[in-house]
């Protein structure tokens, strides 16, 4: 019986620490892969407004659906590359709900 407390709070403490590392995570994958061009903090760098990366907060990037954002990150679109081989599907959405966060500012 004790051991399977044990367990279980081993369990729950993993489930709630899961969230966290996830944004972790996107953060750190936004800064390696995409801070370059679209900025820390979301709004393009010089560098990103000469190749064509929008702001984040840009009003069409903002009408688009998650699945939209996803469908981008994933296939690239016009300079920016395609992620589908550097990265995993989930990490492609915790990318893209921590750029949704971005947008909002």
């Amino acid at each position: 019986m004790r051991k399977m407390a044990v367990i279980l709070a081993l369990t729950v403490a993993v489930l709630m620490l899961a969230p966290a590392a996830l944004a972790d995570d996107a953060a750190a994958l936004y800064k390696s892969k995409c801070a370059s061009c679209h900025g820390a903090d979301g709004k393009a760098s010089a560098i990103g407004k000469k190749m064509g990366a929008k702001d984040l907060q840009d009003p069409e990037l903002k009408k688009a659906t998650e699945a939209e954002w996803i469908d981008i990150t994933t296939k690239g679109k016009a300079k920016m590359p395609a992620y589908d081989k550097k990265l995993t599907a989930d990490q492609i959405k915790a990318l893209v709900a921590y750029m949704k966060e971005l947008s909002k500012k």
